[in-house]
């Protein structure tokens, strides 16, 4: 019964160790500060989550401007190689028979050029825009260089095409430059 009687000492009935008061130093938060704290809680979460947001969307932003820079940034080199397209097709279309049967070695090696040009586009996805006479002008891939009325033709309708146009993938790089019937229709 001695150690029954210990055991009681060790223990109080209140729980707490003899002579103190339940929660003792420790004072019951006021409301307005738990308030406070899940408020200061709620905007560190929505800042965090914002900041989340917009690191994802920058990494998305990046990872567009790479590809676009990828696939267009040849665009200044490839416009600026556009004349000597011009001027090589040019050179075939005046080359009389007379000229080509003189000079085959010359115009042999100008049609390669040309063809490995035309290779080297397709490549880097340059597609040529070669509008027919007749075909309908289309403002979003043609220049219209001038108008002329033109009998047995439509308004609107390609009369003579000066020269082609190109798209990068699906920009345009220049526009065909054609003549377009004013002939009321």
């Amino acid at each position: 019964m001695a150690e029954a009687k210990k055991d009681e000492c060790l223990e109080p009935e209140n729980g707490f160790a003899e002579g103190a008061e339940p929660f003792e130093g420790i004072e019951p938060e006021p409301v307005d500060e738990l308030e406070e704290l899940r408020a200061e809680r709620d905007d560190l979460r929505d800042r965090f989550m914002r900041a989340l947001a917009d690191v994802e969307n920058t990494r998305k932003r990046g990872e567009r401007d790479r590809r676009e820079a990828e696939q267009y940034g040849g665009s200044k080199l490839a416009r600026d190689m556009l004349p000597v397209f011009d001027n090589l097709t040019r050179a075939l279309e005046v080359a009389t028979e007379e000229q080509r049967a003189a000079n085959k070695p010359l115009i042999e090696g100008v049609e390669l050029t040309l063809r490995e040009l035309r290779n080297v586009f397709a490549k880097h996805g340059i597609t040529p825009i070669a509008p027919a006479v007749g075909d309908t002008f289309d403002p979003q891939l043609h220049q219209a260089m001038f108008e002329a009325p033109v009998p047995d033709t439509k308004a609107g309708e390609i009369i003579q095409v000066m020269t082609e146009g190109f798209m990068l993938h699906d920009r345009l790089l220049r526009p065909a430059q054609v003549g377009v019937s004013s002939t009321p229709g």
